[in-house]
């Protein structure tokens, strides 16, 4: 017997009875997702609001509103929507994914919407120095939009806190009177990066999983160009480490195919360097205290006068030998 789902923008009585109007400080906020044909049933999902409160607040804090539990395709255009039409309409600033970066791109400047970080390397060497930190080509994206995993969060800025204030109670209001919040998917909202999902999603990450070669010759030149930079660096880093003298102040001068790998030129510059500071750090020991330096003169001197006396008791016992005859 196959069953039969309850009519659109109807609850279950015990759900109803289950579901919190707040948890802690957070307001339970359900949404009402789209409909689709696969699943023609109004399904519910359930956002947490409240005011921002980091450890370590800004100026900026107190006209924020944190999001836990965000929809997977939510987009600073679905939260603007969400805000500014249905929960009382203050305007937003700026609005940031968990993990993502701030960027230009998003529904209207400065309103902007995370992405990923674009990662670098550099250079740090054992001797100080350290070489300029260059940005590594990346290959192209294979996903044509980014979802957020389940339980993922957000922090919305408004334009002042008495805004942030009216969009919590406005989200007060709604969830005890019962009213129906929908959630706009991104194309609805008038998302310009908005994709479809599906099948549709899946056809594109074939697709832009086999990019084109002048886009992939590009990428491997930006990574050869960050790799000759640094590589370039790392050679006048360690020829620097060369012309350090070592603990005795003397310059190894190497000529032609004898010379030392940079490597370990370098290793050898560091290890007399950490040897140095090792023997600095247990003369500072055994010199800590005064009295120890006064003491370790007075031991030496009373050693140089038992040595002296010594050598006085032989001196005499010599010269009393000297005018004995010995009878054989």
């Amino acid at each position: 017997m196959v069953p039969v789902p309850p009519p659109d923008n109807v609850m279950p009585t015990k759900l109803k009875a289950t579901v919190p109007i707040s948890v802690n400080d957070f307001v339970v906020l359900p949404l009402t997702l789209p409909t689709t044909p696969s699943y023609p049933v109004d399904a519910k999902h359930y956002l947490y609001l409240r005011l921002n409160a980091p450890k370590l607040p800004t100026d900026s804090t107190p006209r924020e509103v944190f999001c836990v539990n965000v929809p997977f395709d939510a987009t600073a255009a679905t939260l603007k929507v969400l805000f500014s039409q249905q929960l009382g309409g203050g305007r937003l600033e700026e609005v940031r994914f968990e993990g993502g970066i701030r960027t230009s791109k998003g529904i209207a400047a400065p309103l902007t919407q995370s992405r990923g970080k674009k990662r670098k390397r550099g250079l740090e060497f054992e001797g100080g120095g350290e070489a300029e930190v260059v940005e590594v080509g990346q290959l192209p994206q294979v996903w044509d939009r980014e979802l957020h995993p389940g339980g993922s969060t957000a922090v919305v800025r408004f334009v002042d806190k008495e805004s942030a204030e009216l969009a919590l109670r406005a989200a007060k209001q709604a969830v005890k009177s019962g009213r129906t919040i929908m959630w706009d998917t991104p194309a609805s909202a008038g998302d310009e990066d908005a994709r479809p999902l599906g099948s549709a999603r899946y056809l594109a990450h074939h697709t832009l999983r086999y990019p084109d070669p002048a886009t992939l010759q590009e990428s491997v030149d930006t990574f050869i160009s960050a790799f000759n930079a640094q590589d370039d660096a790392r050679n006048k880093e360690l020829a620097r480490l060369r012309a350090v003298p070592d603990e005795d102040g003397f310059v190894t001068v190497t000529r032609g195919a004898k010379q030392k790998p940079a490597e370990l030129v370098a290793e050898e510059a560091a290890e007399r360097e950490r040897q140095k500071k090792k023997r600095e750090r247990k003369q500072v020991g055994e010199d800590f205290y005064r009295f120890q330096n006064r003491e370790k003169r007075k031991e030496e001197q009373r050693g140089l006068v038992r040595g002296f006396e010594e050598d006085g008791r032989r001196l005499e016992e010599l010269r009393a030998r000297r005018g004995r005859m010995r009878v054989e």
